[in-house]
């Protein structure tokens, strides 16, 4: 079955903050836990947006990488990299000005990525 692309608003010249907000919007419709997107550019020079979500099971980790990687490359953006697909406790998609983290609810508590890089504005 094909799937209808004519409606979706290619990202390619969207800035971050844009994607990061598409990709969050991804993540809720797949039922993704305790969404944030945090603005990090005043703390680290790796990204301009970290985009953190939890999913239930490492079986709904993977399933989340994969609805980003696919609606978002509809929309005409590729990750540059995906780092821990194998594990499925913390995946990571770089889409250069935009990092998106997923994780197991044990691995979210563990790293605490929320409180090292709280948007604090």
């Amino acid at each position: 079955m094909e799937e209808k692309t004519e409606n979706l608003t290619p990202l390619t010249d969207k800035d971050p903050k844009e994607l990061a907000e598409a990709i969050a919007e991804v993540l809720d419709s797949k039922k993704g836990r305790d969404i944030k997107v945090v603005h990090v550019t005043e703390k680290t020079s790796i990204a301009d947006y970290f985009v953190i979500c939890t999913g239930n099971s490492s079986t709904q980790v993977k399933a989340l990488i994969g609805e980003v990687e696919h609606k978002i490359g509809l929309r005409g953006v590729e990750p540059i990299r995906t780092e821990g697909r194998d594990n499925g406790s913390w995946i990571i998609l770089d889409y250069a000005s935009v990092i998106v983290h997923i994780f197991s609810r044990e691995a979210r508590d563990f790293y605490n990525l929320d409180k090292l890089y709280r948007d604090e504005n």
